[in-house]
Protein backbone atom coordinates (compact mmCIF):
# COMPACT_ATOMS: atom_id res chain seq x y z
CA UNK A 1 0.00 0.00 0.00
CA UNK A 2 1.43 3.29 -1.17
CA UNK A 3 0.36 6.21 0.90
CA UNK A 4 -0.16 9.37 -0.24
CA UNK A 5 1.59 12.86 0.71
CA UNK A 6 -1.55 14.05 3.28
CA UNK A 7 -1.95 10.73 4.76
CA UNK A 8 1.56 10.56 5.47
CA UNK A 9 1.24 14.00 7.18
CA UNK A 10 -1.48 13.15 8.79
CA UNK A 11 0.02 9.77 10.55
CA UNK A 12 3.16 11.79 11.28
CA UNK A 13 1.41 14.44 12.95
CA UNK A 14 -0.66 12.08 15.12
CA UNK A 15 2.08 10.05 15.93
CA UNK A 16 3.59 13.35 17.16
CA UNK A 17 0.70 14.71 19.35
CA UNK A 18 0.51 10.88 20.91
CA UNK A 19 3.98 11.11 21.44
CA UNK A 20 4.20 14.64 23.20
CA UNK A 21 0.88 13.57 25.02
CA UNK A 22 2.47 10.52 26.28
CA UNK A 23 5.25 12.43 27.46
CA UNK A 24 4.02 14.79 29.24
CA UNK A 25 2.00 12.62 31.31
CA UNK A 26 4.97 11.01 32.33
CA UNK A 27 6.37 14.76 33.04
CA UNK A 28 3.27 15.59 35.37
CA UNK A 29 3.74 11.96 37.57
CA UNK A 30 6.96 13.45 38.34
CA UNK A 31 6.62 14.17 41.82
CA UNK A 32 7.80 16.93 43.85
CA UNK A 33 9.87 17.58 46.93
CA UNK A 34 7.42 18.15 49.59
CA UNK A 35 6.97 16.64 53.31
CA UNK A 36 7.68 12.77 53.81
CA UNK A 37 9.03 12.22 50.45
CA UNK A 38 12.06 10.18 50.20
CA UNK A 39 15.16 11.95 48.40
CA UNK A 40 18.63 10.47 46.19
CA UNK A 41 20.57 13.52 45.65
CA UNK A 42 23.98 13.65 44.42
CA UNK A 43 26.21 16.98 45.23
CA UNK A 44 29.55 18.04 46.37
CA UNK A 45 30.19 20.54 49.64
CA UNK A 46 32.54 23.42 49.31
CA UNK A 47 33.31 25.50 52.12
CA UNK A 48 35.53 28.84 51.41
CA UNK A 49 39.10 28.23 51.02
CA UNK A 50 42.54 30.03 52.49
CA UNK A 51 42.45 32.53 49.33
CA UNK A 52 39.32 34.90 48.93
CA UNK A 53 37.10 33.56 46.32
CA UNK A 54 38.13 30.21 46.16
CA UNK A 55 36.20 27.27 47.13
CA UNK A 56 37.72 23.79 49.22
CA UNK A 57 35.84 20.22 48.79
CA UNK A 58 34.88 18.85 51.60
CA UNK A 59 32.71 16.37 50.95
CA UNK A 60 30.66 14.59 47.63
CA UNK A 61 27.85 11.97 47.29
CA UNK A 62 27.77 10.58 44.01
CA UNK A 63 24.87 8.59 41.82
CA UNK A 64 26.87 5.46 43.01
CA UNK A 65 26.58 6.04 46.69
CA UNK A 66 23.61 9.23 46.74
CA UNK A 67 22.81 11.17 49.94
CA UNK A 68 19.00 9.79 50.78
CA UNK A 69 16.73 10.85 53.28
CA UNK A 70 13.33 11.75 54.47
CA UNK A 71 12.54 15.19 53.53
CA UNK A 72 10.71 17.39 56.59
CA UNK A 73 11.82 14.95 59.69
CA UNK A 74 14.33 17.18 60.95
CA UNK A 75 16.72 15.13 59.21
CA UNK A 76 18.54 17.57 57.53
CA UNK A 77 19.39 21.10 57.85
CA UNK A 78 16.62 23.34 57.67
CA UNK A 79 17.94 25.86 54.91
CA UNK A 80 19.54 22.75 53.14
CA UNK A 81 15.69 21.45 52.77
CA UNK A 82 14.45 25.07 51.84
CA UNK A 83 16.44 25.25 48.89
CA UNK A 84 15.24 21.57 47.49
CA UNK A 85 11.65 22.24 48.29
CA UNK A 86 9.61 21.99 45.27
CA UNK A 87 12.44 20.22 42.86
CA UNK A 88 11.98 16.98 41.01
CA UNK A 89 14.55 14.31 39.80
CA UNK A 90 16.53 15.76 36.90
CA UNK A 91 16.79 19.22 38.70
CA UNK A 92 20.00 20.37 39.76
CA UNK A 93 20.80 22.95 42.76
CA UNK A 94 23.48 25.59 43.52
CA UNK A 95 23.13 27.25 46.61
CA UNK A 96 24.80 28.47 49.81
CA UNK A 97 23.74 28.28 53.49
CA UNK A 98 25.85 30.89 55.79
CA UNK A 99 27.42 29.64 58.53
CA UNK A 100 24.58 31.20 61.33
CA UNK A 101 22.35 29.20 59.44
CA UNK A 102 24.24 25.75 58.88
CA UNK A 103 26.48 25.24 62.51
CA UNK A 104 26.87 28.58 63.95
CA UNK A 105 30.43 30.18 64.83
CA UNK A 106 33.00 28.16 66.43
CA UNK A 107 33.15 28.74 70.16
CA UNK A 108 36.18 28.85 71.81
CA UNK A 109 34.33 27.70 74.88
CA UNK A 110 33.38 24.45 73.33
CA UNK A 111 37.16 23.03 73.57
CA UNK A 112 37.16 21.49 76.88
CA UNK A 113 40.01 20.11 79.13
CA UNK A 114 38.02 16.63 80.79
CA UNK A 115 39.81 14.43 83.46
CA UNK A 116 42.19 11.26 81.92
CA UNK A 117 40.18 8.97 84.32
CA UNK A 118 36.97 9.92 82.38
CA UNK A 119 37.94 7.52 79.69
CA UNK A 120 39.72 5.13 81.41
CA UNK A 121 38.61 1.24 82.49
CA UNK A 122 40.59 -0.03 84.96
CA UNK A 123 42.82 2.55 85.05
CA UNK A 124 43.78 2.20 81.20
CA UNK A 125 43.17 4.40 78.35
CA UNK A 126 40.79 3.48 76.14
CA UNK A 127 43.45 3.79 73.19
CA UNK A 128 41.36 2.78 70.65
CA UNK A 129 38.65 4.78 71.17
CA UNK A 130 40.92 7.84 72.50
CA UNK A 131 43.65 9.45 70.19
CA UNK A 132 44.26 12.71 68.22
CA UNK A 133 41.90 13.50 65.73
CA UNK A 134 39.32 10.78 66.54
CA UNK A 135 35.19 11.89 67.36
CA UNK A 136 34.05 10.30 70.25
CA UNK A 137 30.09 10.55 71.63
CA UNK A 138 29.89 12.08 75.45
CA UNK A 139 26.91 12.72 77.66
CA UNK A 140 26.41 16.45 79.09
CA UNK A 141 25.55 16.74 82.52
CA UNK A 142 21.86 16.80 81.32
CA UNK A 143 21.87 13.58 79.84
CA UNK A 144 22.40 14.81 75.80
CA UNK A 145 24.43 13.00 73.26
CA UNK A 146 27.35 15.13 71.69
CA UNK A 147 29.75 14.18 69.67
CA UNK A 148 33.76 15.48 70.87
CA UNK A 149 36.53 15.36 68.91
CA UNK A 150 39.56 14.66 70.41
CA UNK A 151 42.38 17.44 70.50
CA UNK A 152 45.22 16.11 72.91
CA UNK A 153 46.12 13.52 75.08
CA UNK A 154 48.08 14.36 78.01
CA UNK A 155 49.18 11.88 81.13
CA UNK A 156 46.59 13.81 83.12
CA UNK A 157 43.99 15.64 80.57
CA UNK A 158 42.20 14.64 77.47
CA UNK A 159 41.03 18.15 75.25
CA UNK A 160 38.28 17.49 73.20
CA UNK A 161 36.44 19.95 70.93
CA UNK A 162 32.53 19.94 71.03
CA UNK A 163 32.06 22.54 68.06
CA UNK A 164 30.40 20.74 64.84
CA UNK A 165 33.12 19.89 62.28
CA UNK A 166 31.98 22.74 60.17
CA UNK A 167 31.27 25.19 62.59
CA UNK A 168 32.05 28.70 61.32
CA UNK A 169 31.81 27.68 57.86
CA UNK A 170 29.42 29.02 54.72
CA UNK A 171 28.74 25.89 53.02
CA UNK A 172 28.43 25.52 49.04
CA UNK A 173 26.48 22.89 47.87
CA UNK A 174 26.12 21.79 44.37
CA UNK A 175 24.14 18.90 42.56
CA UNK A 176 21.85 17.28 41.08
CA UNK A 177 18.36 15.88 42.46
CA UNK A 178 18.16 12.01 41.65
CA UNK A 179 15.07 10.54 43.02
CA UNK A 180 11.62 11.34 44.97
CA UNK A 181 9.49 9.27 45.70
CA UNK A 182 6.77 7.71 48.86
CA UNK A 183 8.99 6.45 51.39
CA UNK A 184 8.93 2.47 52.02
CA UNK A 185 7.80 0.93 55.42
CA UNK A 186 11.44 0.30 56.20
CA UNK A 187 12.66 3.98 55.72
CA UNK A 188 9.68 5.30 57.72
CA UNK A 189 10.59 2.46 59.89
CA UNK A 190 14.02 3.76 60.85
CA UNK A 191 13.01 7.23 61.73
CA UNK A 192 12.20 6.06 65.18
CA UNK A 193 15.88 4.35 64.78
CA UNK A 194 17.88 7.90 65.15
CA UNK A 195 18.50 9.22 61.59
CA UNK A 196 21.58 8.77 59.70
CA UNK A 197 25.22 8.29 59.14
CA UNK A 198 28.11 10.48 59.82
CA UNK A 199 28.56 13.68 61.81
CA UNK A 200 25.98 15.71 60.57
CA UNK A 201 23.54 14.45 57.91
CA UNK A 202 21.48 12.70 60.24
CA UNK A 203 19.40 14.12 63.53
CA UNK A 204 20.60 12.88 66.91
CA UNK A 205 23.92 11.41 68.49
CA UNK A 206 25.58 10.52 64.46
CA UNK A 207 27.61 7.73 66.37
CA UNK A 208 27.99 6.23 63.29
CA UNK A 209 30.37 7.18 60.27
CA UNK A 210 29.92 7.46 56.76
CA UNK A 211 33.90 6.89 56.50
CA UNK A 212 36.51 8.62 53.47
CA UNK A 213 34.35 11.69 52.98
CA UNK A 214 31.90 9.59 49.98
CA UNK A 215 28.49 9.48 50.73
CA UNK A 216 26.53 6.26 51.01
CA UNK A 217 26.41 2.54 52.31
CA UNK A 218 24.18 -0.35 51.04
CA UNK A 219 22.16 0.94 53.46
CA UNK A 220 21.56 4.05 52.25
CA UNK A 221 19.06 3.07 49.94
CA UNK A 222 16.73 2.22 52.84
CA UNK A 223 16.90 5.79 54.11
CA UNK A 224 19.96 6.29 55.40
CA UNK A 225 22.09 10.01 55.00
CA UNK A 226 25.72 10.97 55.37
CA UNK A 227 28.20 13.14 55.21
CA UNK A 228 28.85 16.26 57.57
CA UNK A 229 27.69 19.36 55.66
CA UNK A 230 24.06 18.91 55.73
CA UNK A 231 22.34 17.49 58.14
CA UNK A 232 20.58 19.00 61.81
CA UNK A 233 22.13 20.45 64.57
Amino acid sequence: MVLSYYEITYYKTTYSKNRNNFNNKINKKKMKITADKSISAEYELYVDGDVEGELELMEKATAEQPMSFIFGVNMMLPKFEENLFGMQAGDKFDFTINSEDAYGEYDDESVLDLDRAIFEIDGKLDEEMIFEGNVVPLMDNEGNKVNAQVVTVTDTHVTVDLNHPLAGENLHFKGTVLEVREPTEKELASLSGGGGCGSGCGCGSGESSCGDGGCGTDDNEEGGSCGSGCGCH
